[in-house]
């Protein structure tokens, strides 16, 4: 590995301490002892070797100016070990639906069997594939090997190169050619807070056949005093004509960091919804980039970020048109409290031959006090001249003459308050069209604003 110097990354005078990475790096391909097969072994080392050259990224870098990582830099960072074992992990307390989808757990980035079930679908129909990346990788599967880190840029990204240099495990799953899912299936990370600069590292690979449907969500939570870091990359692939609806739902505890890359690239009359809502973590970073690869292909990217106290949530999009006839909708709404800051980054790029691209792209903003900051930056890169382009963004308050109305109704200030900013968010949660994902973000939502209740769209039985 290459020596690293004591100034690397000059970030802001914190030294940054990847001498401890390298080790770290060392000592687990020496267990490994050759188990992984050898194209793996030789990304791996290539990204680790990246990681070292890039460095934490700093505030001077455009892409990072308002998000400052030195908390995580100079956290001694270790692995996580093994926690399953000791893990009491109630899968009860995320609400998640009791439906026949398919679950599957990891603890501290860790695969649990005992955790995780199977759908039926998934039983009775082979060619549907979920189980854990680490089996699929020790049997050099085919379609792991040709997916997986082809997609997900570590090359000028120094956490996806972290990732790919560190992940052990993760998620697999395969949707066969002309097949719906019915159920969604259920990814759940779960980080015990166990040890103070815990490395977890999960990795994701989706690939979705030609014309197949399925809903997918990915659910970030954990517990603890102690600040453990998830550094999570996800890669979908969808065939012509496939769907795909993808929810990444992070509720982490608020000392926990959290990264998060999720890169999508479709086909031709390929539909990618994405949905990611973000309540928990002290530092969080969401990366969503999309690649429309194929005329025909259409994408939505909704977002809802709701942050209090001194959280920081720093939102970064990419939807890339990079053929013709393709269209992308983007609506991200940000709810801040107390002293807590935002940040928004929307980019949308519009290649010469992508015409007739359909684009539109909007972020709204509700501050709750006055010490709650947000920094919005939606933008546009059109290189095509026959498109239909726009974007925006908003920043308000609570309207008081609405206040005053529900309090002359009887409600107290809390409920007015926590009634007002539900509707604010309504327009997000009413766009979830599973009954069990609805419910499950619903829920999540009500124990993060105080309503007396739950909100509505917390039962999957309600219409909305």
């Amino acid at each position: 590995m290459p020596s690293i110097s004591e100034d690397a990354g000059k970030m802001s005078g914190v030294k940054q301490d990847r001498d401890n990475l390298v080790v770290e790096f060392e000592s687990m391909a020496a267990a490994r002892n050759g188990a992984l097969p050898q194209w793996l072994r030789s990304i791996k080392e290539d990204a680790m070797e990246r990681f070292v050259d890039l460095g934490f990224p700093t505030t001077r870098l455009e892409q990072w100016k308002y998000t400052n990582v030195a908390p995580i830099a100079r956290t001694e960072l270790k692995p996580a070990s093994n926690g399953i074992e000791s893990s009491t992990l109630d899968l009860s307390k995320l609400r998640l639906v009791s439906t026949p989808a398919a679950t599957l757990v990891f603890v501290n980035g860790h695969y649990s069997a005992a955790l995780s079930s199977l759908s039926t679908q998934a039983s009775e129909d082979a060619r549907l594939r979920t189980g854990n990346l680490g089996e699929f990788l020790k049997n050099d599967d085919e379609n792991v090997r040709g997916r997986l880190t082809r997609y997900a840029d570590y090359q000028d990204h120094a956490f996806v190169a972290l990732n790919t240099a560190f992940f052990e495990d993760g998620a697999f799953i395969q949707i066969p050619s002309r097949t719906v899912v019915q159920d969604p299936i259920y990814i759940v990370f779960y980080s015990d807070g166990s040890g103070k600069g815990t490395l977890i590292n999960p990795r994701v690979l989706i690939l979705a056949g030609e014309s197949s449907e399925s809903t997918i969500v990915e659910i970030y939570a954990g517990d603890g005093q102690n600040a453990a870091l998830t550094n999570a990359v996800t890669e979908i692939v969808l065939g012509e004509n496939a769907t795909i609806d993808h929810f990444k739902l992070q509720q982490e505890s608020d000392v926990a960091f959290h990264i998060s890359t999720v890169q999508a690239h479709q086909d031709r009359s390929a539909t990618f919804n994405s949905h990611s809502v973000s309540l928990g973590g002290a530092l969080v970073r969401n990366d969503v980039n999309v690649v429309l690869d194929g005329e025909g292909a259409q994408c939505s990217l909704d977002g809802l970020y709701v942050e209090s106290g001194q959280q920081h949530v720093d939102n970064h999009t990419l939807i890339d048109h990079a053929k013709a006839h393709c269209s992308s909708r983007e609506l991200y709404k940000g709810i801040l409290d107390d002293r807590s800051t935002g940040v928004f980054n929307g980019s949308v790029i519009v290649r010469k031959d992508a015409q007739k691209t359909d684009a539109l792209q909007s972020n709204k903003n509700l501050l709750l006090s006055e010490g709650a900051e947000i920094n919005t930056k939606p933008q546009l890169e059109i290189f095509a001249d026959d498109v239909k382009c726009s974007h925006g963004a908003t920043i308000g308050q609570i309207d008081p003459e609405a206040l005053f109305y529900l309090r002359s109704r009887g409600l107290d200030s809390t409920a007015a308050r926590a009634l007002l900013v539900y509707a604010f968010s309504g327009e997000i949660i009413s766009r979830i069209k599973s009954a069990p994902v609805r419910s499950l973000i619903g829920g999540a939502l009500s124990g993060k604003i105080t309503l007396g209740g739950d909100f509505p769209g917390s039962d999957p039985n309600e219409e909305l």
